[in-house]
């Protein structure tokens, strides 16, 4: 999940670390009138990618675990555990929430309605 939102940036969010820009790229607690949007209503990432922050949270696939001290790039957590993450912030967080660093955790039968998840789908190879 951050790899394909921060799309190459090292910054707080990925548009930079200037947290008043991020109504332009979002739908957060600031500007979601306590409501999710239709996706592709904000400006995308630099990878074309809408909504990675904000509107709702997104499941992701690792497990929770604490990180080493080193920098990480790009860490997966543990192979196991009993907490799933989520990430990205929803129409009901404040920007705070919304870094690109920031995880949340919870058992993996959570439901909430700010929470959802993506749908991807692997790039066809034309012979």
């Amino acid at each position: 999940w951050e790899y394909a939102c921060r799309a190459g940036s090292t910054t707080a969010f990925y548009f930079g670390d200037d947290v008043t820009q991020l109504g332009a790229y979002a739908w957060y607690s600031d500007n979601s009138g306590n409501a999710t949007h239709p996706v592709g209503t904000k400006t995308p990432n630099a990878w074309g990618l809408y909504d990675m922050t904000g509107n709702a949270d997104e499941w992701c696939q690792d497990w929770f675990g604490t990180y080493g001290s080193a920098p990480q790039t790009d860490p997966a957590g543990p192979s196991n555990g009993s907490n799933k993450i989520f990430r990205g912030g929803a129409w009901i967080d404040d920007s705070y929430y919304c870094s690109l660093a920031k995880r949340f955790q919870t058992t993996p039968n959570y439901h909430g309605w700010a929470v959802g998840f993506r749908v991807v789908l692997a790039p066809t190879r034309t012979p």
